[in-house]
Parts: C-alpha cells; sequence; structure tokens
C-alpha cells in the first residue's frame, strides 16, 4: 500500500517537473554591437572614409604647425634687431595665429567626432529592424548585449548571422 503511494508521488513528481522543463524553454541570446560597427561592411566603410580624412586634415594642420614654428623661430631670431613695440606687436600676432590654428583643430576634432557618432546612428538605425526580424523570425525570447555578460556559450552568440545581413541590407552609406 505504501509502495503504491510512493510510486504515485514520484510519477506525480516526475511529470509535474517534466511538463515545467517542456514549457520553460526559453531562447536567450546576445550580441556584440561593437563588433557589429566594426567588423560589417558598412562599419568598416565609416571607418577607412573618416580615418582618410582624418589624416589628410593633420597633414594640412602639421604644415600650419611647422609653419607657426618658423614664424616663431624667426621672430626670436630677430628680437634683439626689432624696436620692442614692433617685437610686442609680432608676439602678439603669432599668438593669435596660433590661437585660431588651436580653435580650428578643435573644431575639426569636434566635427569628425560628430561625423563617426552620426555615420554610427545611422547603421544603428538600419540595423533595428534587421535585429527585429532575426528576433521574430527565430522565435527568440530575450536579446543581451554582449558586455553585459560574463560567461557565455558561443552558440547563443548571433553577432555573425545579423552582421551578414546588415552587409546585405546597407553595404555603405553616404557621410556628410
Amino acid at each position: 500500500m505504501k509502495l503504491k503511494y510512493i510510486v504515485k508521488i514520484f510519477v506525480i513528481t516526475y511529470l509535474i517537473f517534466g511538463i515545467t522543463n517542456s514549457f520553460a524553454e526559453n531562447k536567450v541570446v546576445y550580441i556584440d554591437m561593437n563588433k557589429i560597427l566594426n567588423e560589417s561592411k558598412v562599419g568598416a566603410f565609416v571607418e577607412k572614409e573618416l580615418t582618410k580624412l582624418h589624416e589628410k586634415k593633420l597633414d594640412d594642420f602639421k604644415k600650419t604647425e611647422e609653419n607657426l614654428k618658423k614664424k616663431e623661430i624667426d621672430l626670436i631670431s630677430k628680437r634683439n634687431i626689432l624696436a620692442r613695440n614692433e617685437f610686442d606687436t609680432k608676439v602678439k600676432l603669432l599668438n593669435e595665429d596660433a590661437q585660431k590654428y588651436q580653435a580650428e583643430r578643435r573644431k575639426w576634432f569636434d566635427e569628425i567626432a560628430v561625423k563617426r557618432n552620426t555615420a554610427r546612428a545611422e547603421v544603428l538605425k538600419s540595423l533595428d529592424p534587421i535585429i527585429t526580424n532575426y528576433f521574430e523570425k527565430n522565435q527568440i525570447s530575450l536579446i543581451l548585449y554582449k558586455r553585459n555578460i560574463a560567461i557565455g556559450n558561443s552558440e547563443l552568440d548571433i553577432t555573425d548571422a545579423i552582421i551578414d545581413e546588415l552587409n546585405k541590407k546597407l553595404p555603405s552609406i553616404k557621410l556628410n
């Protein structure tokens, strides 16, 4: 008699936990946004173009810097030859040129940062429907960012699949 109850309890317990496990299958995956923004075709294109623009402008800055240094050396060498007020006037002009150069340089770095952020925002805007479509198509319950995960199974990483879709839909963008 007691054996019957033990078997019944065992069977009921097994069914309860077995049913719970069959309904508890939620698909959780993660995605590496930095990898997408850096390794996709559009991300690589943006980075390459911005780097070219930046290097060209840096060359211009180096030329301006060298020119300012030459003017400074020339002015220092003429220090004893020029009258005091004329020397002071030329020093003031040189300082103004240096300040203009620094302001232009700072403005350029701000512009390049804005361009990079605008391009990334456009990529992310195009990425949103791709991720949503992948989410619905594969019946995923939750997508996490990789930066928020300490350890995870690499089989749960959907980054490469998303990069492939992004490469098909958006190979490049127009930079302003």
